[in-house]
């Protein structure tokens, strides 16, 4: 099995571009609402837990990345238990609530993504490596980590791979 880095590595060679890794801040966390509402149904509710196929993503994405990292997966499993609980929330309303809900979040956030690798002047990630769309939740968390000062041994390992971001770059030869 892969390592965090060689997973984040591999799709940071994707995204250098700070405009692309803003773009997925927004886009992401779209798409991955979007997935969970429009998987929550079928679904049904014990002891109140709503149960559907969103559930069972979330909770193998959740062991994947558990498997990855405690930390990061830690915090994934509690943004995908945020998610199942908007999912869970849109998928009891009338149909065209949940379906147009679901459906427009998936749009805007594929159209936020594309714009990104546009600036990016390469194809999305999970078009040579459908591990892809797992990988891209967890490489946003890990960015703003970054982004935060937390976990620089994870950023070096992952730059010493795919290089430094634009502006780390421009940074480091100024």
């Amino acid at each position: 099995m892969k390592s965090l880095v060689d997973h984040l590595g591999q799709y940071a060679e994707y995204h250098r571009d700070q405009r692309n890794i803003l773009s997925h801040f927004i886009g992401i966390p779209l798409i991955v609402v979007a997935v969970a509402v429009l998987l929550s149904r079928p679904g049904l509710e014990v002891a109140g837990l709503w149960l559907s196929p969103a559930l069972l993503t979330a909770l193998a994405a959740s062991v994947f990345y558990l498997r990855l990292d405690l930390r990061f997966g830690l915090l994934m499993a509690a943004l995908l238990a945020l998610s199942l609980w908007a999912g869970a929330a849109l998928a009891q309303q009338s149909t065209l609530v949940w379906l147009s809900g679901g459906l427009g979040l998936f749009v805007v956030g594929w159209v936020i993504q594309f714009i990104g690798h546009y600036y990016e002047g390469r194809k999305p990630a999970f078009v040579d490596d459908l591990m892809g769309l797992v990988v891209g939740p967890l490489f946003v968390v890990a960015e703003l980590a970054f982004l935060l000062g937390l976990r620089d041994d994870v950023r070096i390992a992952v730059e010493q791979r795919a290089g430094p971001t634009c502006i780390r770059q421009k940074k480091a030869l100024a």
